[in-house]
Order: C-alpha cells, then sequence, then structure tokens
C-alpha cells in the first residue's frame, strides 16, 4: 500500500464485500507501514432510527419518568448516551445507578450520567433566534467564594442585548454548561447574571474553567490536609456595571 487512498480503495477486497455504516480497522506493519494486517469490522447503530428512540424513550422512562436523554456526539467514542436528571438532587439516586448498571465505554458509545463539558467552547456556534452567537466572544465576571466552593458569574456576550428574554436566558446558562459540564455547574455556581453592558476585568469561558477547576482541586487537597503552599486570594473582581441587565437564577 502506497497511501490512504490505495489503502481505503483496498477495503472491500480485504473484507470480501462492500461496507455499509461499518466500523473498519485495518492494522498495517513493516517498512513505511505499507503492509496490511489484522482488518476487523462492525456494524454501527443508528442512534436516530425511529423504533430505537421509541425503545430508549420507553427504557428510560423505566428508570425515572422525569429522567432527560439525549444521544450526541463522543468524545472519546463516536457516540455518546447522556441520561441526566438536570441536577435535580432527587434524581441523582438513578442517574448514579444507572451509571454503574451501563456498559463499558467502548469505541462505538460511550456513557453520561449528566450533560459533559465540550473539549473546547470557543469553537461552538450557537444559532439562535437569527444570531450566530460565538461561544469565544463569550466573557464572564466571576467572584469566587473559596469558604462556601462556589462560584458568582455575570455572562457578557455582544449580542445578548438584542435576544429576547428567554433566549437571553438560555445564552446565559448553556455557555456556563457547556464549559463546565452539567454536574460541575449545579455543584459550583450560585448565582448567574446577564450582562448586557461589557463589565469590566472579564475573562474566557476557558479561563473560566481554569478557574473553577481550582476549585476542586483546593476541595481536594483539603479533603487530604494537603498544602501546597498555592496563594488561594478569593478573586475580586467587582459586580457587573449598573447598566447590565441581570437575570438571576441557581441551578
Amino acid at each position: 500500500m502506497r497511501g490512504p487512498g490505495e489503502l481505503v480503495a483496498a477495503i472491500p477486497v480485504l473484507l470480501g464485500f462492500h461496507p455499509e455504516r461499518s466500523l473498519v480497522v485495518v492494522s498495517t506493519h513493516g517498512p513505511g507501514l505499507r503492509t496490511v494486517g489484522v482488518t476487523l469490522r462492525a456494524d454501527l447503530p443508528d442512534p436516530t432510527a425511529p423504533d430505537d428512540v421509541g425503545e430508549l424513550c420507553e427504557m428510560v422512562a423505566a428508570v425515572h419518568p422525569d429522567l432527560q436523554f439525549a444521544l450526541e456526539r463522543g468524545q472519546r467514542a463516536i457516540y455518546a448516551l447522556v441520561v441526566t436528571g438536570q441536577e435535580d438532587p432527587d434524581l441523582r439516586p438513578y442517574t448514579d445507578a444507572w451509571r454503574a448498571a451501563a456498559p463499558p465505554d467502548d469505541v462505538v458509545w460511550e456513557y453520561h450520567d449528566s450533560v459533559p463539558p465540550v473539549p473546547d467552547p470557543s469553537e461552538v456556534t450557537v444559532n439562535l433566534a437569527g444570531h450566530s452567537i460565538r461561544l469565544a466572544d463569550m466573557r464572564v465576571v466571576a467572584q469566587v467564594d473559596e469558604a462556601a466552593g462556589v462560584v458568582d458569574v455575570a455572562v457578557y456576550h455582544p449580542l445578548l442585548g438584542e435576544l429576547a428574554e428567554m433566549e437571553r436566558q438560555t445564552m446565559t446558562f448553556l455557555p456556563l454548561d457547556a464549559t463546565l459540564g452539567e454536574r460541575v455547574a449545579g455543584e459550583r455556581l450560585r448565582r448567574v447574571e446577564t450582562a448586557v453592558a461589557e463589565p469590566e476585568n472579564t475573562i474566557t469561558l476557558l479561563e473560566f474553567r481554569e478557574l473553577v477547576g481550582r476549585l476542586g482541586t483546593a476541595d481536594a487537597e483539603n479533603d487530604t490536609g494537603t498544602d501546597t503552599g498555592t496563594d488561594t486570594e478569593p478573586h475580586t473582581d467587582p459586580t457587573p456595571d449598573a447598566d447590565a441587565e441581570t437575570e438571576p437564577g441557581t441551578e
């Protein structure tokens, strides 16, 4: 084999048929990796097939009728199945039990008991109410309460002031969930506000992820009695500009 094109063209010959909706793994070895070794193929399920989705609805409702689920593109596998109680503490035992009973992750499926964070929120663009809103342009002001292990946050984007109230609230919480993941957002965020005028001392979503991540590290060190000598002075950014419109909420 002299290149990827020849390898792809040879797959039907290696398998003896033309595969459809398949995951094909071909090993190569030797000088220049030009010698073909073991070839494996597996069927890919259709996560949007109506019968499968209907059956999945029934199965999730059988665990608890208030649970929600989503079929998404996976981060480590091709697909991801997320079953979530949207951080309702009464539903946490059910999602914990479901995750414990779920099969192990493999190359096709991965499983989550809450909506996970996206790898890089700055690469996400949300199309909402006729606007294309780049999360890379989102800015936040964070005030850390280290004693309580939580953060108060104001969220700003230049287009938030052009959205209706419901869409504005959606675009306040969605970037935070995408950045932290549903579970961490529920545990670490105390007060969330929408700023329609840009505040001072803002940080990006990735910087905000690092800030919240340090809270988890501090909790772990406190649990083990470890003193790393790290400066843990609270983040003291001021509250949003007085002209900022706020949508308080808790998760």
